[in-house]
């Protein structure tokens, strides 16, 4: 009954807004405000956030700080990290309350929160006192609540907009860590902060990535301030990794880490799961699995396969999810086509809306020939043993969007679904783990 009446309300109501609202000020209330003795840190972003979010609470653990993290794959609180099974980049008000108070009790000082344009835009930050405010990038999503641009950036530049009016905590300031190469960057720089950090190549920006030296094992920059110069040795990779790595220094210069150290925390930070990140396996494929969901990340996720050395083909596996912001499908398609060899079009969390649907949405404009450079096959799990086992030798798989998720949302029910475990069994089940040619 109450699942009805919310979708005969939409996201964008009134009333469904003062709902939210009135649930995160009774949260903080019946939570006792568990916020208020923490520095507060939100990421907000199109793309990127899940990972800058690691590498802060991953950072600041080994500079011995006790943190507590939520973003779209994990959930950190002090020495514990637990899988994100919600299907949420933000939890709602009383689950968030729930885990800071959790957290307070284990003695975390600082909190590291994904902050996702549906959590602001309903409220669910009501009276969460923050002191960071992180801008990744933003380029077009979630446009089923927001309807236009304008309003999607306005909703996120309202976090930066407020941050100065938080309440101000006499162990930290309030700063702002923006992508000077971010589209709509100069909205967020007019803001007022106590301290201000931009980032990325350009001489302009407080934090330039100057020397950039990359291998398949280790990436290596330095990392130009006013401070001496931070010199970076990391496992992390490719060119977005580097930005997310500016973000991060951003907040431990803030947060007082000298520069030997945030050196030393950098290096240790291993890979974020479902990031760029490929399956071993022993039949000389790149298989990748990567979270990319908009056309900007699918560009940069293609375009940095394009960069390794000794590939043949591309095969994307790929689709969009359900009845959210119907309007990027078309733009995601033109991408994956132009920069994948072959495309095979698939299912992803379905909810209300037919996985046929979901794909017929953009076959007017599919200009390839089906079963040779592009495929149809609504099964997932299918979709991923056909790219496998048409792929060659140094050919580069990479499924997109499911990442490191735990669930996938079928029309009847959850299902339990894991990408890189089913590409593992896929390949162990292709006679005794051969793939033949």
């Amino acid at each position: 009954m109450i699942n009805k009446m919310k979708n005969l309300i939409s996201l964008d109501n009134p009333v469904r807004l003062w709902y939210h609202k009135l649930r995160a000020i009774i949260a903080n209330i019946f939570f006792g405000f568990p916020s208020k003795d923490m520095i507060i840190i939100w990421v907000t972003w199109t793309n990127w956030k899940t990972t800058t979010c690691n590498i802060i609470a991953k950072g600041l653990k080994e500079a011995w700080k006790k943190v507590f993290m939520f973003s779209t794959v994990n959930i950190i609180i002090d020495d514990k990290e637990y899988q994100n099974d919600t299907k949420m980049t933000s939890p709602d008000a009383f689950e968030l309350q729930r885990l800071l108070k959790i957290a307070k009790i284990k003695w975390c000082e600082i909190a590291i929160i994904e902050t996702a344009s549906h959590w602001i835009k309903m409220n669910r930050v009501w009276w969460i006192e923050y002191d960071i405010a992180v801008l990744t990038n933003i380029t077009q999503d979630h446009l089923d609540l927001h309807k236009t641009m304008k309003d999607y950036v306005n909703t996120k530049l309202q976090l930066f907009k407020n941050l100065i009016w938080s309440r101000k905590k006499s162990w930290v300031k309030k700063v702002g860590i923006i992508n000077k190469d971010s589209n709509y960057s100069e909205l967020f720089l007019d803001e007022a902060y106590n301290s201000l950090y931009t980032y990325w190549k350009s001489r302009w920006c407080d934090l330039v990535a100057q020397n950039i030296k990359d291998d398949w094992i280790i990436t290596q920059f330095d990392v130009d301030v006013a401070w001496p110069n931070i010199h970076i040795e990391t496992k992390l990779k490719w060119e977005f990794n580097i930005q997310n790595i500016l973000a991060a220094i951003g907040v431990f210069i803030s947060l007082k880490i000298k520069p030997e150290e945030i050196s030393k925390i950098i290096k240790v930070v291993d890979w974020v799961p479902g990031r760029m990140e490929i399956v071993e396996n022993d039949e000389w494929l790149n298989i990748i699995v990567d979270y990319a969901h908009t056309e900007d990340a699918l560009e940069k996720v293609l375009d940095t396969i394009k960069w390794f050395k000794n590939i043949w083909k591309i095969i994307t596996v790929f689709w969009a999810t359900w009845d959210r912001d119907k309007s990027k499908r078309f733009n995601m398609w033109k991408i994956v086509s132009e920069k994948s060899d072959i495309v095979i079009l698939t299912q992803d969390d379905d909810y209300t809306e037919k996985t046929e649907n979901i794909i017929n949405d953009v076959t007017p404009w599919i200009n390839r020939k089906q079963w040779e450079d592009f495929w149809i096959i609504s099964t997932r799990k299918e979709a991923i043993e056909t790219a496998i086992i048409m792929a060659e030798k140094w050919d580069v798989i990479l499924v997109a969007w499911k990442w490191d998720e735990h669930v996938m949302i079928t029309n009847d029910w959850p299902i339990k679904w894991h990408d890189k475990t089913i590409i593992k069994e896929i390949i162990k089940n292709i006679d005794n783990n051969k793939i033949i040619k």
